[in-house]
């Protein structure tokens, strides 16, 4: 009997590490015929921690939610009864959620143990870079890269066959293959899932990347604040390095290829590809003006191939499969699939991947089981701070890099965040703003300014001090941060707040001239009432407001004092019979 226990950071943080020293310590007092092992995310973070059995037949039993007892309980009945605890197992529905989704980039998350390179050979990984070595020139790997339609998948979707020609192209050396890791965007976990549940195909695909553009050295910068992804990566390079899979003479060949990690500090803007490459040189992370192009002049002004990590691990996938099989998912400009991170207010938050083309609606309600506690959706937040709000009557639009693009939002690394009718579309667009305001380099006048002046603005409105002209000076800001600033962080940072006035303009208008939050949350502009015709006047709002507002005689009908009310919201959530409303 195998025991697999998911152990992502999801996993661990819902508690699956004491899942994991249960079993260890029952395995170990009982004596019991049975391995244990760990795996990545599977993607369900919703049903963590998850543990999979696999009996002595090889039919695999999967239990969601798991705590230390009820581990105990599935152990005794395989083991004792010798038989399957029917408690506890994935749900049927659950099970088809799996399904509708095709994993490529996730293939093997949740499945090996990524901390044990044998699992990943055993998969066929590092066949691909094998077949490169022995069978290929740099140019015919560039050459099926092509002819699988891919593009990047961090954040505009640049075809990737074209970067590494360019890389390829280039006379001058060294020459070095980067990883951008430094997955910054809010409600954004997939690169972090792939390097702790799958970091041997990111290895391999940065090994190809390297063998078809002639670099010898590779660099995975990732952020200080993914330790476990570290920890895990570090493993599988010492490990495929010891396996002759990384070092001098790759396989018997006259290539060599030596792979080191980067921990970042953790600054956005450094997900730039300039900013990034001045961050590894050791200065300050700061764009740089373009052209010359990393591919010509990047780190330590050699060329230089910069990809994220999702793009990387779809590389080994396309040589194993072919690249055909790759270019027939999708759509005809977005070939193949796509991982998203869905938050906020879903359902089943997590990770899904799913083949481009597919519709928002399927990916959120199909996929993603629907709003919480049955409420409206109102939109998602699509690319992170760089990209947009897509409203609900766009749902059915199809998940590819133009389709998104007309919106107003960008593909972006996959970010999903998604939004009920009680989040104020005023205070999301701030809550953007204010992130890539304070994630500004400074170096650019119009983003390190400008984005000041338009986060003030938005303050005073949501504050309700909005005042007549306001939108139209957040749009006339916004196109000119986008045209003055240096890189994509300032020429994207006015997207959350230009996409929410076009989709939602009566919000701001409500905001500004009749002072009121349609969705209840400007706390400036909420007005608790007592309704006459619900109060019995049981007196339990009066003792719970923490300022004396509520005046009112037992069994009486009591009243708010609109001046003293500090908009606590005390008083609604004591009121037991609905008589305290938000006007």
């Amino acid at each position: 009997m195998r025991i697999i226990v998911g152990q992502g950071s999801c996993g661990i943080a819902a508690g699956a590490s004491k899942v994991y020293t249960m079993i260890e310590q029952e395995i170990k007092e009982n004596n019991l015929s049975a391995s244990l092992e760990l795996t990545g995310c599977c993607g369900m973070c919703y049903l963590e921690p998850i543990v999979d059995i696999i009996d002595d037949e090889g039919v695999k039993w999967t239990y969601v939610m798991v705590t230390p007892d009820m581990m105990k309980e599935i152990l005794v009945s395989f083991t004792e009864n010798k038989k399957p605890l029917q408690n506890y197992l994935i749900s049927s529905e659950d099970k088809v959620i799996a399904d509708k989704q095709k994993k490529i980039t996730l293939r093997n998350c949740g499945i090996i143990d990524p901390e044990n390179i044998e699992d990943y050979i055993e998969t066929g990984g590092y066949g691909a870079i094998e077949k490169c070595i022995k069978e290929m020139t740099p140019s015919q790997v560039v050459d099926v890269v092509k002819e699988s339609g891919l593009r990047g998948r961090g954040g505009a979707g640049f075809p990737t066959w074209f970067k590494w020609n360019a890389a390829l192209q280039s006379q001058q050396t060294p020459k070095y293959m980067v990883c951008n890791a430094d997955e910054g965007d809010p409600g954004a976990f997939m690169d972090r899932s792939i390097l702790e549940g799958d970091p041997h195909s990111l290895i391999e695909g940065m090994i190809i990347g390297g063998y078809a553009i002639g670099a010898q050295e590779g660099i995975i910068y990732v952020r200080a604040e993914y330790p476990l992804a570290i920890i895990r990566l570090q493993k599988a390079i010492d490990q495929a390095t010891e396996k002759g899979l990384l070092g001098k003479y790759i396989l018997g060949s006259d290539f060599s290829f030596e792979m080191r990690i980067k921990a970042g500090a953790g600054a956005f803007v450094c997900g730039e590809e300039t900013a990034l490459i001045a961050s590894l040189e050791g200065e300050r992370g700061m764009p740089r003006l373009k052209p010359p192009f990393p591919a010509q002049k990047g780190y330590w002004q050699s060329p230089t191939n910069i990809n994220n990590v999702e793009t990387l691990a779809n590389i080994p996938w396309i040589f194993m499969n072919g690249s055909s099989s790759f270019a027939s998912m999708g759509t005809d400009k977005s070939k193949g699939t796509k991982v998203f991170a869905l938050t906020g207010k879903i359902q089943n938050g997590g990770l899904v991947e799913v083949p481009m083309g597919i519709s928002l609606r399927e990916v959120i309600y199909d996929i993603g089981g629907g709003i919480k506690e049955d409420k409206q959706f109102k939109a998602v937040q699509m690319g992170g701070p760089s990209g947009g709000c897509i409203p609900s009557q766009l749902l059915d639009t199809p998940i590819d890099y133009d389709s998104i693009t007309q919106t107003g939002a960008i593909m972006g690394s996959g970010g999903m965040v998604v939004m009920d009718e009680t989040t104020c579309m005023v205070d999301m667009a701030k809550f953007f703003l204010d992130f890539t305001r304070q994630e500004s380099c400074g170096k650019c006048i119009h983003c390190r300014i400008g984005t000041k002046r338009m986060l003030e603005i938005l303050n005073r409105i949501i504050e309700g001090e909005g005042k007549d002209g306001d939108i139209e000076l957040l749009e006339e800001l916004s196109i000119r941060i986008k045209e003055g600033s240096l890189c994509g962080l300032g020429q994207t940072a006015p997207n959350p707040v230009l996409t929410t006035i076009k989709y939602f303009r009566d919000e701001y208008e409500k905001h500004i001239y009749d002072k009121k939050c349609p969705a209840g949350q400007c706390v400036k502009l909420l007005s608790y009432k007592i309704l006459e015709d619900k109060c019995v006047g049981c007196t339990l709002c009066a003792r719970k407001c923490p300022v004396d507002a509520i005046e009112g005689e037992r069994k009486k009908v009591h009243v708010i004092d609109e001046e003293k009310c500090i908009k606590c919201g005390e008083c609604k959530i004591a009121c037991k019979f609905e008589a305290v409303i938000i006007d």
